[in-house]
This record gives C-alpha cells, structure tokens and sequence, in this order.
C-alpha cells in the first residue's frame, strides 16, 4: 500500500501544476484592476501623484512583469509557503487566513460528526424497517431536506430561533474564546449544515444497507441462525460501506468548501466566507491561495478514497 500511496502522490504532482496555471489564468482573466482599488479615493491627491503611487504598487506585488514570470513568481513563493500578501487587508495571506480556517474548522467538524452519526442511525433503521413508519416518515423529511435550499433552511432558523424565540444569536463571531460563548454563536449554522447534508447522507446509507441486505450472503447468514443485529451490523453494514465511503469522504473535504453560503447568512468569518469576500474585492492572491487549497483537498480526497475502499472491504486491492 505505500508503494501505491507514493506512486499516486507522484501522478498528482502534473496535475497539480496544470490545475494552478488554469486558476492562474482565470484570476488573471478577472474584470477589474486590484491596484487601481487600493488607491485611496476621495483624497487631494493629484493625477501625477495617483500613477506613481500605482506604479510603486504595482512593483510591490509583481503586476509589473508578465504573466508567465508573475506565475513563476507565485509558484515559487507558495512551495516555500508564502502565499503573498492580501491586497485588501495588506497583510500576509497565511497569516490572515489561520483564525478563518480555524473557524470553518470548529463549524463543520460538529455538523460533519454529527451529520454522519445520525445518518447511518437512520440510514440502518430505515433500510430494516422498510415500508415502515419510520422509513416513510424519514423518507418525506430527507427528500424535503434535499430539495430545501440550504439558505432557507438557515433563514428560517434566524427567524425562528433569534428574532422570535431570541435563543440564539442571528449571525456573528463569538466576542470570546470561551466555550459557552462558542457554543452559542455556532449552534444555527451548525443546524444548518447538518440539516444540508443529512438528508442525502441518510438515503445513501439507507440504499447501500437495502442493496446489502438482498444478497445471498445475508440470507445465508440468517439461515444459520445469527442474531439479526449481528447479521445487520457485522454483515451487511460493513459491505455497505463501499458506497457510504464516497459520500463521507466528499462531506469531510465540504468541512472546507461547502459552507461558503451558510457562513455567509451568518456573518461567520470562515474560508468561505472570505473567499466571496476577495472575489468581490479582487484579492487575487487571497483567491488563488484558497482555490489551490480546494483543488487538492480534491485531489488528496480521491487518494484517500481508495485507501478507505481497501480498509473497508479486503477484496479491494492496491497495486503499484
């Protein structure tokens, strides 16, 4: 298996570096001048004064030279871990961007957790009780949940839970680091994901266990008088697993990137957040930096994908 892993890790390196130059590209292609916008308006600053004072940017951040040596500039830097300075906050994007990662961190872990946890529950529950109460029931909330957009799903929150019921607040960032504190401010979009990604996460589980429980081998394994806990859990839930491994994989790497939305409803000051955030302020190294983070939690995603698919069922084999 480290063979395969070290070879894989090797086969992503081109299509990392293709993957830049096409991010490169696109933010280069971006309406707008970042520098331009840094310039103070409403100043008695003169004509002649404002082109100089664009010119010493300008060479301040490399927009000087050409595109392919601009590239090779960024590049070069981000391997060695600098990823430029914000030009909207004028301030090191590594630095800046540490306490919104952590945040995206804290929202999603509890919603990922708790989103997984209830959904194979459900997932498992519906699948041996089909046709049931409980299977139609969960049926009609999952399919109502999918098709809710996951803004109206946090919307209603605010307007029930803060501005009616004023239990929890409608948006912002905790004023301390206390847990309490965080607590409160992260329960609504915690909600809000979990409702998000629960309701597809849930029919997922209930297919693969319903797809698991109809082979032979479950059939058999009842007929040699096993505890059906037994033949549920140890049997069935296992090979169906295949299946729910993609979906986790995809709902850890959303930790990072699907919140962008809902941190936004919520004022939370997120990765995604601060991602629309630079679109709408042109903050090309803030965008390139975060793009990059996403296309290779993508790619990393995939590798560990097929790890998991080997851990999971031992039919799977990894060869080099």
């Amino acid at each position: 298996m480290f063979r395969y892993i070290v070879k894989r890790m090797i086969n992503l390196i081109p299509v990392a570096i293709i993957i830049s130059i096409m991010l490169f590209a696109f933010s280069k292609a971006m309406p707008g001048d970042p520098i331009r916008a840094m310039i103070p308006t409403g100043t008695r600053m003169t004509k002649a004064q404002q082109e100089s004072l664009y010119k010493q940017l300008q060479h301040r951040y490399g927009y000087d030279k050409s595109l392919p040596e601009q590239y090779i500039m960024w590049l070069g830097r981000s391997l060695k871990g600098d990823f430029g300075e914000s030009t909207r906050v004028k301030k090191p994007v590594r630095e800046y961007l540490k306490e919104p990662l952590r945040n995206t961190i804290y929202l999603n872990l509890g919603s990922t957790v708790i989103s997984f946890v209830l959904s194979v529950l459900i997932g498992i529950r519906s699948a041996t009780h089909r046709g049931g109460v409980f299977d139609k029931t969960f049926q009609t909330l999952t399919l109502i949940g999918i098709s809710v957009p996951v803004f109206f799903i946090g919307l209603i929150l605010i307007y029930l839970l803060a501005f009616k019921a004023g239990a929890f607040p409608a948006n912002g960032m905790p004023r301390n680091n206390t847990f309490p504190e965080w607590i409160k401010y992260l329960t609504l979009p915690t909600i809000t994901l979990t409702i998000g990604s629960l309701a597809g996460l849930s029919r997922y589980v209930r297919n693969s266990m319903l797809d698991a429980l109809n082979q032979d081998y479950i059939r058999t394994a009842r007929s040699k008088g096993l505890k059906e806990k037994t033949v549920v859990y140890s049997h069935a839930f296992r090979n169906a697993l295949i299946p729910v491994v993609t979906a986790l994989t995809w709902a850890v790497l959303g930790m990072f990137s699907g919140s962008a939305i809902t941190e936004r409803i919520f004022a939370y000051r997120g990765i995604g957040n601060e991602l629309i955030t630079a679109v709408i302020a042109q903050d090309y190294n803030v965008i390139l930096t975060l793009s990059m983070f996403y296309a290779l939690l993508t790619l990393i995603g995939n590798l560990i994908m097929d790890i998991a698919y080997a851990l999971v069922d031992p039919r799977v084999k990894l060869e080099a």
